[in-house]
């Protein structure tokens, strides 16, 4: 049970750090890139990754470990 916590409150933190690093790249929007050339950076940027990674250990810790209690 507390490895499941521990799992799940560290998921939403890379969650929230990978989604604030997502919004905040919206600004080259603003700039003037196409969504398409959006998509393409946010697809080369390590720390966009870490949004996936974080919704993930979240799944895994919600409905991962279904050991029958």
């Amino acid at each position: 049970m507390l490895f499941r916590t521990f799992l799940y409150l560290a998921g939403f933190g890379f969650a929230v750090a990978g989604g604030f690093n997502i919004i905040a790249y919206f600004n080259l929007l603003v700039m003037g890139a196409s969504f398409a050339e959006y998509i393409l950076f946010i697809l080369k940027r390590p720390e966009c990754y870490l949004f996936v990674v974080g919704v993930m250990m979240i799944s895994l810790a919600v409905f991962g470990f279904q050991t029958g209690e």
